[in-house]
């Protein structure tokens, strides 16, 4: 039953970049007061302020752990680099808090488990953001993979490629202690999740992969608006990929590739799920279309381009979903073994690429 009248508050913490973004979208929420503010630069808390007409008296902190000492809060709301995604998560679940990162889940499957552990012990939700799941067309596509219309879905591939568009160079992003990794982390979690949602979230049991860094003092000008994230650092850290790939086997026979640039001389920047099943195969595309590929009963190709309706947004769509799982004790749509599943997946792969050998998980 919904409870209409409760009100969740907030602490957000890391206001720039996506973080702005989640601020905009749980502002809009009217089941949602925003009551505080905590980034390392303040100046982007006060611009979160202006921009989407909060309160003038929200409290701003530069160290989390004051904010929720402090406040009176029920969940945190997490858009920081990678590795404090766990840090303040643990944090707010030892002091009765629920909370919502970003994604990756963590910056290794090991601090994932211990974010998993803390909200277990501590009785309370986590979830991750996994907004490629709310799109028009994935949602299409995954009622369409539940009615049994694709069959048995076996292979297939997914990934997200870029010319060039290596985000905050020197910064955060390009070192590997703070990121956990590049694209394959940052962009991959992305297109893995959907892939892995779409075929029913099979149990992943070996990887193989490569990873490549060729583009670390590539000075090209960016083609992606994606590059614009995170600050740069001139003469910073960049040892991470800038491009991976790799090969994933399912406990039920499954299988999947996938790659994942910041950087690669390829035409244009392209996100894609690809996957094949025995009645049917489609294309997930992103731009909110997909096209299905079957026969009909005389065995005839038949290709269809079907309307997936509206286009929402994702991020907005998944943090409603994380208030609604709160306060009306809705169904979740992510739960943290998936999370654990996919960070096992990465780790995996960067392991991979150091020994030139498939690793059993």
């Amino acid at each position: 039953m919904e409870n209409s009248e409760k009100i969740l508050r907030f602490g957000c913490v890391g206001v720039g970049g996506m973080g702005s973004w989640h601020v905009t979208c749980l502002s809009a929420n009217p089941r949602v007061k925003i009551v505080a503010l905590c980034d390392l630069i303040p100046e982007r808390c006060e611009r979160a302020i202006k921009n989407n007409n909060l309160d003038p008296d929200t409290h701003i902190y530069t160290d989390f752990r004051e904010m929720i000492d402090k406040e009176e809060l029920d969940c945190v709301d997490v858009a920081t680099p990678n590795d404090f995604h766990s840090i303040i998560a643990v944090y707010a679940f030892e002091h009765g808090l629920h909370a919502f990162t970003e994604k990756p889940d963590a910056i290794n499957a090991s601090e994932q488990q211990r974010m998993w552990d803390a909200a277990e012990k501590a009785g309370k939700v986590l979830m991750v953001m996994r907004n490629n799941r709310y799109y028009g067309n994935s949602v299409y596509l995954k009622k369409f993979v539940d009615s049994g219309k694709a069959g048995e879905i076996y292979c297939g591939r997914c990934g997200w490629i870029r010319r060039r568009g290596i985000p905050g160079m020197g910064g955060w992003f390009t070192t590997k202690a703070k990121s956990g990794g590049g694209p394959l982390i940052d962009l991959g979690v992305h297109m893995i999740d959907l892939a892995m949602w779409l075929m029913g979230n099979p149990k992943p049991v070996a990887v193989s992969g490569c990873t490549y860094e060729k583009f670390a003092k590539d000075e090209a000008e960016a083609d992606s608006e994606h590059a614009d994230f995170g600050d740069k650092v001139s003469n910073g850290t960049f040892d991470v990929e800038d491009l991976a790939m790799g090969f994933i086997r399912f406990e039920n026979g499954a299988c999947l590739q996938i790659e994942c640039s910041w950087a690669s001389n390829i035409k244009n920047e392209k996100r894609f799920v690809q996957l094949r099943g025995t009645k049917a195969g489609f294309d997930w595309n992103d731009n909110n279309t997909c096209g299905i590929w079957t026969v009909d009963e005389e065995g005839k190709l038949v290709d269809l381009h079907p309307d997936c309706g509206p286009n929402i947004d994702g991020h907005k769509a998944a943090l409603d979903h994380f208030v609604r799982i709160i306060l009306d004790g809705a169904e979740k749509d992510y739960v943290p073994q998936q999370g654990q599943n996919m960070m096992r997946i990465l780790d995996a792969i960067y392991k991979s690429a150091e020994t030139g050998e498939e690793v059993k998980l």
